[in-house]
């Protein structure tokens, strides 16, 4: 199904996706899209669409088995307190990707802005992941409890953003090439990988490669993996 979704609301829209789901429409090709927010907001069901066009924030926020495939750039806040299904982004994100995501996976072709990732989390068997293909602004991975981020810096072999991790106490963040220590946040620590991250890392990156339909390889061991060194870095602080 085709929507042309020009000088529509997002409400219009969203009333249209789940008319379009109510009729047992499997994929849904949308067209024109220009900043209109909160698409697919809460929706469950596993349909796949198509995005042309610039959608606003909160992308995907609290949906529930959508497939996503946006050809252009995203906003601010797109997954927030995700469930389940897959964003699929050929360009760059704004601010807070992933904010409280709980499930299901987040694909940046390019760059993404501060605090990506910010309180991720995971519920019952759920691992939230996202994958970014460039760089990542400041605060990477604020306040993470649990699911897995991934940076390929690709074209650089650096990250150089600060604050990375600050906050937190579970998940783990894999970033290819070098991280030098001063842009850590207190409590993180550097290691390298294990089989059981050689495995995921293999198995998550086809699927990302694929969805972006390239061929590039990518070697292992350049990965570093950070991780919390405890599970309450700010236990001091509190009474309890």
């Amino acid at each position: 199904m085709i929507l042309n979704c020009k000088g529509l609301t997002y409400t219009e829209i969203n009333k249209s996706i789940r008319k379009a789901i109510e009729d047992g429409e499997k994929e849904l090709v949308m067209n024109n899209i220009n900043g209109q927010g909160y698409l697919f907001a809460g929706v469950k069901n596993s349909i796949r669409a198509i995005i042309n066009g610039v959608p606003g924030n909160d992308l995907g926020g609290m949906m529930d088995g959508p497939n996503i495939f946006v050809n252009s750039n995203i906003q601010d806040c797109v997954g927030n307190t995700m469930n389940n299904g897959k964003i699929v982004v050929h360009g760059d994100a704004g601010d807070i990707l992933g904010y409280a995501m709980r499930g299901g996976k987040i694909f940046v072709k390019g760059k993404v802005g501060y605090r990506c990732g910010i309180h991720m989390k995971a519920f019952e068997e759920k691992i939230p992941v996202i994958v970014i293909g460039e760089e990542a602004g400041d605060f990477l991975g604020e306040y993470m409890a649990s699911g897995i981020i991934v940076v390929l810096c690709k074209n650089k072999n650096k990250l150089d953003s600060n604050y990375i991790g600050v906050g937190m106490h579970g998940g783990a963040i894999y970033i290819r090439g070098e991280v030098d220590e001063y842009n850590l946040g207190k409590g993180v620590s550097v290691s390298p990988l294990d089989e059981w991250d050689m495995n995921f890392l293999t198995n998550v990156l086809n699927e990302y490669s694929s969805d972006m339909n390239s061929k590039e390889k990518y070697d292992l061991n350049s990965f570093v993996k950070l991780s919390p060194l405890n599970s309450r870095p700010f236990q001091r602080l509190y009474s309890y």
